[in-house]
């Protein structure tokens, strides 16, 4: 039982749909002000427009590449050696990569104005699907800039 001095970590359950803790983290990420309802609604409205407009594939599907998709494998990290900044590469764990992949589309969802966020979601998932959008682009480039200073990469710690 914890005590004062010890903090107590409400494990994450996963969703009621489809009983998935990717589901519910990236609904977490997309909460604004504690509105969790709002956000499940906003996440499942737009499954339900993927699912109007991908016909072979189911939703879930969609949503599980799409977060797979914009995974970064590698990321560089400033690290500074002899009085000079460099850009280091340096392989990225599994937990960090699906915190960046659901930062990521989030960032390009609400960069997008005018649209309701539903329709926004839904497209950047489509896109990411597709291996195509803002999401995938800021992916590229983290690679890109990784293979750049590849020569660095003897300075990862």
């Amino acid at each position: 039982m914890p005590n004062k001095y010890t903090k107590s970590k409400e494990q994450l359950k996963p969703d009621p749909q489809f009983k998935s803790l990717l589901v519910s983290k990236f609904v977490n990420c997309l909460m604004w002000d504690g509105k969790k309802s709002t956000a499940n609604r906003v996440f499942y409205d737009a499954l339900d427009i993927i699912s109007k407009r991908i016909k072979d594939k189911t939703p879930f599907e969609v949503f599980e590449a799409a977060v797979e998709n914009v995974r970064p494998n590698i990321e560089v990290r400033s690290k500074r050696v002899g009085g000079s900044n460099y850009q280091v590469p340096r392989p990225v764990n599994r937990k960090r990569q699906q915190s960046l992949s659901i930062r990521w589309i989030l960032e390009a969802v609400r960069k997008v104005k005018g649209k309701p966020t539903c329709e926004k979601l839904a497209k950047e998932l489509m896109d990411a699907f597709k291996r195509e959008g803002a999401a995938m682009t800021v992916r590229d480039n983290v690679h890109r800039m990784a293979d750049a200073n590849k020569a660095f990469s003897h300075f990862a710690w």
